[in-house]
């Protein structure tokens, strides 16, 4: 009688019957239950039960995934844009005429100038050709033919231009004239002629980064 109460205790509850087939509820005259496997004996209320073992069994609960703390992707940091010095300009000024002008270089290369460009007071003919009778002549017709160097260089003098460095301010006020005047150009160049502007375009951004 033992697997009788262990099928009760089975069919009792609402998991997976313990075995598969046709099973029968015997009730007798006091109301009383019996589960068993065989047909019920006479006088007593007979149920046919069927036992499914097809029901599949319930899956073991889902394992959650164990939980971590998230590591954060590292990303390479950008490299960072070079700086770009400020170029080194100066104000320098003509010895012609006293106008200033910006230049890269602090010590431009002398030249020759006209003596009377200066403003200084024009030789005479006769300083410049000589006394009658000499290398040169009083008149410019008799002296065709007899124009030397040195007569030539007697006229001409060396100059040099004055230049000073700028300062921080006034460098990036050249920069952003210059950054005006190439953007102007640039707006206007037929596109054949706009590669070398662009990248003045470029450079001069950079260079204004430090300003």
């Amino acid at each position: 009688m033992l697997w009788r109460l262990c099928g009760l205790a089975l069919l009792g509850c609402l998991s997976v019957p313990a075995w598969a087939g046709t099973a029968y509820k015997c009730t007798a005259a006091d109301g009383k239950a019996v589960y068993q496997d065989k047909p019920c004996p006479g006088g007593q209320h007979q149920e046919t039960l069927q036992l499914d073992d097809s029901v599949p069994l319930t899956p073991p609960p889902a394992r959650e995934p164990a939980t971590s703390t998230p590591v954060e992707a590292k990303t390479a940091p950008l490299p960072a844009t070079p700086a770009v010095p400020l170029p080194v300009m100066y104000a320098c000024v003509r010895a012609t005429d006293g106008k200033t002008y910006l230049s890269e270089n602090g010590a431009p290369q002398p030249y020759q100038v006209p003596y009377g460009i200066l403003g200084a007071a024009s030789p005479s003919l006769s300083q410049v050709y000589g006394p009658p009778n000499s290398a040169g002549a009083s008149a410019p017709v008799l002296n065709r033919g007899r124009v030397t160097p040195g007569l030539i260089a007697n006229n001409y003098v060396w100059v040099q231009d004055t230049c000073r460095e700028l300062t921080h301010a006034e460098t990036c006020h050249a920069l952003r004239d210059a950054y005006d005047d190439n953007a102007s150009k640039l707006q206007r160049a037929f596109k054949s002629d706009q590669p070398p502007l662009e990248q003045r375009d470029e450079q001069l951004r950079a260079q204004l980064r430090n300003c």
